[in-house]
């Protein structure tokens, strides 16, 4: 299963209809690798979709992420378990930590990581929202246990460049996956962007994916259900930033979080 590094996310997808019309639009699309979650109550929609599709399963690459409340030994293994039978697949593609928050322990919760990779429950297993300190931690137990660290999810787009994070990705041979990849509009409005935007034809949101595509180690997950927004995303694939591009996209000096909060680790 080769991993597609422009996926379609399913945040918020909570109507059965709407995430079914979604992810069988972006599939027929083009897009080849599904992300959901546990806590976005879809997993059978989007398992539904799957199944329901003329793409064959062995050529979509699924991940999904375990519940904050899910992350004891035992909890890790059963709920993912569950996982794959809302999805409807044999094999979860990978399997992320959503946050290491609530029930997480640096032990228990990466025993059951190594867990369900030796049951065969999944092919690989990620992170998300770890800082660099609890990354760091994270991958060296995972190196105890015989297990490679496949991505780390994290909230990145031009406004949130995650540069330590990414450093990171490259310096560990690991994915960093971007999720909110257009700062949920945010960057419709940055200056630079619409300028590149409008030289390459395209639009702002499909610069700021391209750009994400041009970093070595990064993937990006944009979301959206609106057929018109899913196929321009995918658009982005067509796009060649100029080194010049980029330059002005990693230069722009503006800090934009989207998720945030007293109860994020960071």
């Amino acid at each position: 299963m080769s991993f597609h590094r422009l996926g379609f996310g399913t945040y918020q997808m909570t109507d059965r209809s709407e995430c079914i019309d979604a992810v069988t639009t972006a599939l027929d699309t083009g897009y080849r690798h599904l992300d959901t979650a546990q806590g976005y109550d879809n997993e059978t929609y989007v398992g539904e979709a799957l199944a329901d599709s003329d793409v064959d399963r062995a050529d979509v690459f699924v991940a999904t992420k375990l519940d904050p409340g899910n992350l004891a030994y035992d909890d890790v293994v059963e709920t993912t378990r569950e996982s794959a039978e809302r999805l409807g697949v044999d094999r979860i593609d990978l399997q992320y930590v959503h946050w290491p928050l609530d029930t997480y322990d640096s032990e228990a919760t990466l025993d059951g990581l190594a867990a369900i990779v030796e049951e065969g429950l999944v092919d690989h297993v990620g992170l998300s929202n770890f800082t660099p300190e609890l990354l760091e931690e994270a991958i060296e137990g995972l190196d105890d246990r015989g297990v490679d660290l496949f991505a780390h999810q994290v909230e990145c787009h031009p406004l949130h460049p995650q540069e330590e994070l990414r450093s990171y990705a490259r310096e560990d041979d690991h994915w960093l996956v971007a999720y909110s990849p257009i700062a949920r509009g945010e960057v419709f409005d940055v200056p630079e962007i619409v300028d590149i935007a409008e030289k390459h034809n395209a639009t702002p949101a499909q610069v700021s994916l391209a750009w994400l595509l041009d970093k070595e180690s990064v993937a990006a997950i944009p979301k959206s259900a609106t057929p018109a927004h899913i196929r321009e995303n995918y658009g982005a694939l067509d796009i060649s930033l100029d080194p010049e591009d980029v330059r002005t996209i990693d230069g722009i000096d503006r800090e934009y979080r989207v998720v945030d909060g007293d109860w994020t680790p960071w």
